[in-house]
């Protein structure tokens, strides 16, 4: 065990409740061995795919500091699939997702505050951060052996999967805490600290520029390829080359490099994985799930049934009808046509109101359930055709992008046709663009995606677009609500700061002014 005791012993740089990277320290004794190599990489570079999840109450978000808890469950009620789930009284100490939530779901100058004023800590920057960390000494000490013994087989795979994790936490933490992605100033842009050496520097630390960041993301995914090309794991919890591409192909999807997008999903039909014809779906069993065939690579744990909760939990009160939540969206259900098989696939309804509630994933239930799969760190068959259409689209290939669609769509619809070519170019995309929110609902995309169609250089989204979300007054003698008006996200261009999360304060705080957060407007009920 001595290279565990010897390697990463980990130097932090701020104290045990203010940090803000934890960096491993170079100067001792390296780990020596592939095994060794891979053994730190489960334990500190993968999200932990282990958790406990029993729903009693609807109080679920009582550990959201703890970073062994749910990942980002705030980043699935800051767009349009989401909105407020009410039904009964719970009592405002509670950790509900509403309470905990709503200043992330009603776009507050300071989302990390609960319904009575009290502040609470993201802890995903430090997560993630704490990865890299770790990934950075892994790259570095993995080209060290690999001088030694450069046939080895497994190493090239470890190296694959360090290069392709630090890529994917770095688009996260750039569609999460940095500016969208424009192509005509990322230059300038501000996106969020890079850091790729596993030495340890007595620096403060300030925002890169997106064009500096993607490049990096591009370059990693790049060496990714190189190491995983021509393998895909037995199992959907560690990286192959299907995992990469997808990336890759999502990366060149937000830049504009439509070209590329075509290149790295060419033959994306042949890698081994096939979409699930839901005309064959049994109710109420998992739609998707880790054996899957749509499912490529997945990590970390599921946070959607801690947020869109049933209204009824039990039986008995206080825990029957009750909702402090959120649901599915009207907007979004109306998206679907009747004859789409996703709206009994993909959904369930409450016991009590009846209201969309979210259920890609049913296994929750099981603890450490050998067919979990994250809710946000996933990747499956479906996004790679998406992807591939929206890029021909854009590129004005109308009639392939067509193609590509129905092939989802014969596999999604009751009778095998789900609608009718759109007859211009932009109508194709925004046809696709919503195909792409039907398909995707609940994985972490649509908030990133409305960013980048928000600033797309061919077809951005109007600056009359904007999210509502309705916001409501409790009557306890009635014991009902009441709508009392609208929550409202303007477009990009007239409230940017708002489109990206503040960075955490303790990382403000540690790098002494050197990083800094837009200042987000003040909100207000609207009628």
């Amino acid at each position: 065990m001595k290279y565990l005791l010897t390697l990463l012993a980990c130097l932090l740089l701020l104290s045990s409740c203010s940090k803000f990277l934890e960096e491993y320290s170079t100067d001792q004794k390296y780990l020596e061995t592939t095994d060794d190599l891979n053994k730190v990489m489960i334990g500190e570079a993968f999200m932990n795919n282990v958790y406990s999840l029993s729903i009693y109450n609807p109080a679920t978000m009582g550990s959201i500091s703890s970073e062994t808890d749910l990942s980002t469950p705030w980043l699935h009620v800051m767009d349009d699939d989401s909105e407020a789930f009410v039904l009964g009284a719970a009592d405002r100490d509670q950790a509900t997702p509403l309470y905990m939530l709503s200043g992330f779901h009603n776009w507050g100058q300071n989302p990390t505050v609960n319904i009575l004023g009290f502040s609470w800590t993201d802890v995903m920057w430090k997560k993630i951060y704490k990865r890299i960390g770790a990934i950075n000494a892994l790259i570095f000490q993995a080209s060290e052996i690999a001088a030694k013994n450069q046939a080895d087989a497994n190493l090239q795979h470890l190296r694959g999967e360090a290069y392709f994790l630090r890529a994917y936490y770095y688009f996260l933490l750039q569609n999460i805490y940095g500016s969208p992605y424009r192509k005509a100033t990322a230059s300038t842009d501000e996106g969020v600290p890079l850091k790729i050496s596993e030495k340890v520097e007595d620096i403060y630390f300030k925002r890169n520029n997106n064009e500096t960041v993607y490049k990096q993301i591009e370059a990693d995914l790049n060496q990714a390829a190189d190491y995983l090309q021509g393998y895909n794991p037995t199992n959907k919890i560690r990286v192959g080359i299907a995992a990469v591409k997808c990336l890759q192909s999502r990366i060149y999807l937000f830049t504009e490099q439509y070209d590329k997008v075509l290149q790295v999903t060419n033959g994306y039909e042949n890698m081994g994985y096939s979409i699930i014809d839901l005309k064959r779906y049994v109710a109420n069993s998992n739609f998707t799930y880790r054996s899957s065939t749509e499912t490529i690579f997945t990590m970390g744990t599921n946070a959607v049934p801690a947020v869109f909760l049933n209204d009824s939990l039990s039986s008995y009160a206080p825990v029957n009808r009750l909702a402090s939540g959120f649901k599915a969206s009207d907007d979004l259900i109306q998206n679907f046509s009747t004859n789409d098989l996703r709206l009994n696939a993909f959904f369930m309804l409450s016991a009590k109101s009846k209201a969309f509630l979210p259920a890609k994933w049913r296994t929750w239930r099981t603890y450490n359930d050998p067919e979990q799969v994250s809710c946000i760190f996933s990747f499956r068959l479906p996004e790679m055709l998406l992807n591939r259409a929206e890029a021909q689209a854009i590129l004005g290939a109308d009639g392939e992008a067509w193609s590509e669609i129905q092939k989802l769509q014969a596999m999604r619809f009751s009778n095998n046709s789900g609608s009718q070519q759109p007859a211009s170019n932009l109508t194709l995309v925004e046809f696709i663009r919503n195909e792409r929110r039907r398909e995707l609902c609940f994985e972490g995309h649509r908030w990133f995606d409305l960013r980048r169609y928000a600033v797309n250089s061919k077809y951005p989204l109007g600056t009359d677009f904007k999210i509502k979300h309705p916001t409501y007054n409790y009557d306890a003698q009635s014991n009902s609500y009441t709508r009392a008006g609208y929550y409202v996200l303007n477009s990009i261009a007239q409230d940017q700061a708002s489109w990206q999360v503040p960075i955490p304060n303790y990382a403000i705080e540690f790098n002494r002014g050197s990083l800094t957060n837009p200042i987000r407007s003040v909100r207000n009920i609207q009628p």
